[in-house]
């Protein structure tokens, strides 16, 4: 893992859900939501930056937490790797507050968690959990653990290769095309996730009562039907790059009931 929380810096991005609000728009309209946040990231942080950044108990705390949920799924995922005969190789925790520069380019809280294939690494910035929980109605422990399980989804993707295929996929078809790839990419994370969670019960006993509701919560939350009609009141489904919240919802809890990574090909199915 890496902590970079207390390392100031002399370039922000304005914060704030109108960062959040119009990322997300620009990303459900089709555009670059990167592009944007890394002009943005250029603009001088207000009465300038630099020295270390001391932590608030919560921003430890949930550091905390995060690095152990972190460390699970490196055990899930070794041994269903072993399992299959593959070696797993191990991603990178990232925890930053405000910006960071990444193997993917500079990068705001604002996008929310990510996951960068270029340097393997999950990058969180822990504040993003008080937004779920205050904006978008999804708090709770476990829901957080959803969050992380997902994004470390994104690296098992990629060391399956699913990732270069939708690469390959972007350079030759328009935008609107790839959306749907993009969706099949993100609910088959969800079901990663939901796989991950389900061994990690079985080996951890880690699903109190309420828990399970409280990760359904967070993927109906973030569904890009549920996100369009926050933001601006109607949906595009064209521009859907995540999956709906019921199509969020069900690959998650198939692949947390299950736990079988061979039930998870999004990418062979129409029935998303």
């Amino acid at each position: 893992m890496e902590d970079r929380r207390t390392s100031g810096g002399g370039a922000v991005v304005g914060g704030g859900i109108g960062v959040i609000v119009i990322a997300i728009i620009i990303g459900l309209l089709g555009g670059n939501p990167q592009q944007f946040l890394q002009q943005a990231a250029q603009q001088p942080a207000p009465g300038g930056a630099g020295g270390e950044v001391e932590l608030t108990p919560q921003e430890i705390e949930a550091g905390e937490f995060v690095s152990t949920v972190f460390a699970d799924t490196e055990d899930v995922w070794t041994d269903l790797f072993a399992q299959a005969g593959r070696e797993y190789k191990k991603p990178t925790l990232v925890l930053f507050k405000d910006q960071v520069n990444s193997g993917c380019g500079m990068a705001s809280s604002g996008t929310g968690p990510f996951y960068c294939p270029a340097d393997e690494k999950v990058y969180l910035d822990t504040s993003f959990f008080g937004q779920l929980a205050r904006q978008l109605g999804a708090p709770g422990d476990f829901a957080q653990a959803y969050v992380v399980a997902h994004e470390v989804g994104h690296h098992v993707q990629n060391l399956l290769g699913y990732t270069d295929q939708l690469d390959q996929i972007r350079q030759r078809v328009p935008e609107v095309e790839y959306n749907k790839y993009s969706v099949k990419l993100e609910l088959q994370a969800d079901f990663f996730a939901g796989v991950m969670l389900h061994h990690a019960e079985k080996k951890y006993r880690i699903i109190e009562d309420g828990d399970i509701e409280e990760a359904m919560t967070a993927a109906r939350a973030i569904g890009d039907d549920t996100l369009q009609k926050r933001s601006r009141g109607y949906v595009q489904p064209e521009t859907f790059n995540h999956g709906t919240s019921e199509q969020r919802l069900r690959w998650f809890t198939k692949g947390l009931q299950t736990g079988d990574l061979n039930q998870g090909d999004t990418f062979q199915t129409d029935q998303l």
